[in-house]
């Protein structure tokens, strides 16, 4: 059968509800919270109060900025995620010959070390097995990444395209010669991984005893300074030193006006064409390993993207440049018969972006932060909605709802409270009417960021957009949870048929 004939096979329209938290938000003494035991705690919070989806950013491992959409790799696990605890529960780690005084990311990374040092010293035929069917499973991207981020660590952390040109330019025998004197690194690289992707699968599987879906997201364009473009830059518009003339981002919108320079490298879709999108389908491979559904972030980029002149400082004289969106998601259905894809339509979004995702049969999505300016036409607002939305108060882009109710910037105050039948309404209830909107939409999921959850204020907030500096730190503790708040949620999610 041809899919062009074929009603593809996306994501489930059944009715739910889910809850937004990246694990990096857990609790945990340490700088970031990971995928350990606070994650298995969360699994059962949210099965416990009816929820269905645990929705959360992308995975990979980051730069300094800890941005989770300017990864090292669009396939690698952050290894800051990896549980130290799993590790001493499999006796893989004695913490005590650690020295508590590193920081935080330094503390981890020399447990870490020391597990893989034990682990390649250890005598056991079940754990030898395991990884050498991981390596070789994981082989298209895993060897290029090892080596990445030996280099990286040899060369101080500078971006690739700083290396000395034989390795900057892949030369044959400068990398065999590098895997020979830098194997312990490549090593302990590969079994962080290997672990990750280890503790990964048993939270996945405790995830559906509980009936609750892992909801991924995949950011359209990849860092510059990543795996994936030092080790194939024939997918991407630049010369063999990096060098672009181009480069990604949006123009000006809701969060900036001069628009946000992302400075990723564009992709070379005539290449990508000739081998008929073989890096996608290999990047689709390992996110449906991970995760139950998958949004694909800036879903405009499929049709057509932003391009800035490299030398420009904000993303105002871009242009729009068409791409073969339509052929791409042909062929990775071809590939994958389903692909449970949510399309990020946000933005300046033209007829043609909503052909592609109403062909595909893609949900997209809306946000209720942006609904309430007035324009009784606003696709935000809830009478506008359709099944196959999903349906937010905000986004990780977004203030936290309760700081948004603050702020009568934000929306048309008069227009918000006729809307929802209420006046005179304190902040707080402003906040909770909104969950409420969201919980009562007809859209098939409503997802609520754990910050609403908590009805907690600006400084919980995730990302401010076009920022640098201060973002993705925001974590929870167990204590700001109220019961009788978690109650009322229960409550409007089995009132809503969720």
């Amino acid at each position: 059968m041809k899919f062009e004939d074929a009603n593809f096979k996306t994501v489930s329209r059944d009715r739910r509800a889910g809850v937004l938290l990246h694990p990096t938000s857990l609790p945990n003494s340490l700088p970031n919270g990971d995928i350990g035991h606070q994650a298995y705690r969360f699994i059962e919070f949210l099965n416990s109060h009816g929820f269905k989806v645990w929705q959360m950013l992308p995975l990979g491992p980051t730069h300094d900025d800890k941005s989770p959409y300017q990864c090292l790799s669009s396939h690698a696990g952050n290894p800051l995620l990896i549980s130290l605890d799993w590790l001493e529960d499999k006796k893989l780690l004695n913490r005590e010959v650690i020295d508590e005084k590193l920081d935080g990311d330094a503390y981890r990374y020399q447990c870490l070390k020391q597990a893989g040092d034990y682990f390649y010293q250890l005598d056991s035929k079940e754990w030898r097995t395991s990884l050498i069917d991981f390596n070789k499973q994981h082989d298209f991207w895993l060897s290029d990444y090892a080596l990445f981020i030996a280099f990286k660590k040899k060369f101080n952390n500078t971006p690739w395209y700083e290396w000395p040109d034989d390795i900057r330019h892949r030369e044959k025998k400068a990398l065999e010669l590098a895997r020979v004197e830098l194997d312990e690194e490549v090593q302990q690289v590969k079994f962080e991984q290997f672990i990750f992707f280890t503790q990964w699968k048993e939270v996945r599987q405790y995830a559906k005893r509980h009936s609750i879906e892992l909801f991924g997201d995949i950011p359209i364009f990849v860092a510059r300074d990543s795996a994936d473009v030092w080790a194939d830059r024939n997918n991407f518009l630049m010369d063999e030193n990096g060098d672009m003339d181009f480069v990604a981002g949006v123009p000006p919108d809701a969060f900036t006006d001069t628009g946000q320079r992302w400075g990723n490298p564009l992709f070379d879709w005539e290449f990508m064409q000739s081998d008929k999108y073989q890096w996608w389908k290999e990047r689709f491979k390992t996110q449906l390993e991970l995760f139950d559904l998958v949004r694909i972030d800036h879903f405009r980029g499929l049709q057509a993207c932003w391009q800035i002149p490299q030398q420009d400082e904000t993303a105002i004289n871009g242009e729009w440049h068409d791409v073969p969106g339509n052929e791409l998601l042909l062929e990775l259905f071809n590939s994958y018969e389903h692909l449970p894809l949510v399309a990020e339509d946000l933005g300046v979004i033209t007829d043609e972006v909503i052909a592609l995702k109403e062909k595909f049969n893609l949900p997209g999505m809306k946000v209720l932060h942006f609904a309430f300016d007035g324009n009784t036409h606003n696709p935000h607002l809830p009478h506008m909605h359709s099944i196959d939305d999903v349906v937010y108060t905000g986004t990780h882009d977004n203030d936290t709802t309760l700081s948004w109710a603050e702020d009568d910037n934000n929306y048309n105050k008069e227009y918000f409270e006729s809307y929802l039948g209420i006046e005179n309404m304190s902040v707080q209830q402003r906040a909770w009417a909104l969950i409420r909107a969201a919980l009562s939409s007809v859209s098939f999921l409503s997802v609520l960021p754990m910050q609403d959850l908590l009805m907690l204020g600006n400084s919980a907030r995730m990302n401010m957009p076009g920022t640098v500096g201060g973002n993705w730190q925001w974590r929870f503790e167990w204590r700001q949870v109220q019961p009788e708040k978690m109650t009322n949620i229960s409550q409007l999610i089995t009132l809503y048929g969720r």
